[in-house]
């Protein structure tokens, strides 16, 4: 027998929304991969800043120079890494830090060096959305190390 007020409409929890679109979000009782590799995201945009800051005055030095354009072009980029590394929580984080590893391949027109640099973050960033894409997988097939569960007597029993 139905209940008078049943609508046959689906409710769903909306109070925790995804991670982003598409991933899945961490079930009950584990620990959220997506925090740790949001922080990967985060400190891989403040090592790129710190790094290109650094490269500046070398290039400046030894690789015969940057125009005052360049040079406020790729540190106003470098700014904006820094500034991206606070907001990869939002679901539209990993979009900026993608756009400013292109722009700073870009940059290879302000100079080859700095171009190079960013190709090799390009690569490292392209690491990091293949670990992104496994961890989703894996979480999908529950393959999680904390989704596998704990071997009988864990933990340990604590001795009086």
């Amino acid at each position: 027998m139905s209940h008078p007020q049943d609508t046959g409409a689906v409710v769903t929890d909306q109070s925790k929304p995804e991670p982003e679109k598409g991933l899945p979000e961490a079930p009950a009782g584990v620990r959220d991969p997506w925090k740790g590799l949001r922080g990967i995201m985060a400190g891989t945009l403040v090592l790129e800043f710190i790094t290109f800051m650094l490269a500046l005055p070398v290039v400046g030095k030894l690789g015969g120079g940057v125009s005052s354009i360049g040079f406020v072009i790729v540190t106003v980029l470098s700014v904006l890494m820094l500034a991206a590394a606070f907001v990869q929580r939002r679901p539209w984080g990993l979009g900026v830090a993608l756009a400013l590893q292109g722009a700073m391949i870009l940059c290879a027109f302000v100079h080859p060096a700095v171009g190079i640099m960013g190709a090799v973050f390009a690569a490292v960033w392209g690491y990091i959305l293949y670990l992104r894409r496994d961890v989703a997988r894996r979480m999908r097939e529950g393959q999680l190390y904390d989704q596998l569960g704990h071997p009988p007597g864990y933990p340990p029993e604590q001795a009086d």
